[in-house]
């Protein structure tokens, strides 16, 4: 039951950034989901395990989020071994890629949960077996990409999830025509501002301990937006004692 009211809860959240452009702005926050803090602006490192191949698009997508005024983000180096698993340290988001695989995604945003709906750690991955083609094999893709997936670390969602919508302007658009005009490679003013909406509350803690994500759709756990495969969808796996794991995917098709 618990799961159910869960599922619920996250898929209508997310309905809410599938309405037409001129709702969907009004808020695409993803759920409630958020870092836990005791005072704004707060700092996440980005553990960089990726090639050079993405290493500016990763350094680009932190610039572009530390803009903001209630979070900074900061480059380190990866605190792991393997890009597989890219299983997240505490308090960090990691950002992963390799070839992974015809998985059908072209990245994926991982975030755990605990004590309610505090993110206590993330991963992202982006899949290289897509990168490679002509398609995808362009820095305009590269750069929307990196960006969005970074951003649900933080808790947001979608701005609009139709992709044959006129672009918005804002990575967090789901597109098929990254580079536009307008350009959705970059952040724009209503992420900003949701991310002001978001953590406009301190909490009286910093986000403990939970356990780590899940790499692979087998453990992603239960679908609760969207459709297998196809645009974006969001699955949630429970891991006990009140944590679980939040992934949001990026279909390649």
């Amino acid at each position: 039951m618990r799961l159910r009211l869960l599922a619920a809860a996250t898929a209508a959240a997310l309905a809410t950034i599938a309405l037409p452009a001129s709702s969907a702005q009004a808020s695409h926050a993803w759920g409630s989901y958020h870092w836990a803090r005791t005072a704004n602006p707060f700092t996440l490192k980005l553990d960089n395990n990726v090639t050079s191949a993405w290493t500016s698009y990763l350094n680009e997508a932190s610039a572009d989020w530390t803009t903001s005024t209630v979070l900074n983000t900061t480059v380190v180096n990866g605190s792991f071994g393997s890009k597989t698993s890219c299983t997240p340290t505490t308090g960090h988001v990691e950002v992963c890629n390799a070839s992974y695989g015809s998985t059908g995604w072209l990245g994926i945003a991982s975030i755990s949960i605990t004590t309610g709906n505090h993110i206590s750690s993330a991963f992202v991955k982006v899949n290289d077996t897509y990168f490679v083609q002509a398609q995808y094999n362009t820095p305009a893709y590269r750069r929307l990409v990196m960006c969005q997936e970074v951003g649900h670390t933080f808790g947001l969602g979608h701005q609009d999830e139709n992709q044959t919508n006129p672009n918005l302007g804002s990575c967090m658009d789901y597109s098929r025509d990254p580079d536009g005009p307008p350009s959705n490679e970059h952040p724009n003013s209503h992420d900003y501002s949701q991310l002001v909406s978001i953590y406009s509350h301190l909490d009286t803690f910093n986000t403990p301990t939970a356990a780590p994500a899940a790499g692979n759709s087998a453990a992603w756990g239960r679908l609760v937006e969207g459709r297998h495969g196809q645009g974006v969808s969001a699955y949630v796996r429970e891991s006990g004692r009140g944590n679980y794991t939040v992934t949001h995917v990026f279909w390649a098709s």
